[in-house]
């Protein structure tokens, strides 16, 4: 069984029995412990075989196959996962601005808050991105029309005796 299989069978067990909700803050947790180091060493293409980036990062074999299914698209040369064993050599050649509209899109705030973004975008770039692709708007509501305000439908008259009643 390929790795990638495991980690997918890991991911199905894991919710039928803890709760898709669990599994989500224990993923959490993986992409919190190698996000910021692969951030940090932004101008270094990070290569090796799985199992020795996997120790690298202190993570297990199958949860890093899981971080790099999770980053796969944000990837410059995306890696065929079905066919990585254990003794695979690969290189994380990140988009890290792809990486970064992936996390807004994805609404990990804990991802795309890092502090270690800094070192690759400005505050500027970082604004840019957010308002452009970041899934939170600035609603405006409406005034609020007084009850002895005129009707905003210009009929001269008070808005309790007229569109108010």
């Amino acid at each position: 069984m390929s790795l990638y299989n495991e980690w997918k069978n890991l991911v199905v067990y894991f919710v039928k029995t803890s709760g898709e909700e669990e599994f989500w803050n224990e993923y959490a947790s993986i992409e919190e412990k190698i996000t910021p180091q692969i951030i940090k060493n932004y101008k270094t293409t990070m290569k090796g075989n799985i199992k020795d980036l996997a120790k690298n990062f202190d993570v297990s074999l199958i949860s890093f196959v899981g971080f790099i299914d999770g980053i796969n698209s944000s990837l410059n040369n995306p890696i065929n996962l079905e066919d990585i064993t254990e003794d695979s050599e690969i290189a994380l050649d990140i988009n890290f601005e792809k990486l970064y509209i992936n996390m807004l899109q994805a609404g990990t705030e804990y991802l795309y808050n890092l502090p270690e973004w800094n070192l690759i975008f400005g505050k500027d770039k970082i604004t840019e991105l957010k308002l452009t692709y970041g899934d939170e708007k600035t609603l405006v509501s409406p005034k609020k029309i007084g009850r002895n305000e005129l009707c905003p439908c210009g009929s001269g008259k008070k808005y309790k005796n007229c569109c108010g009643k």
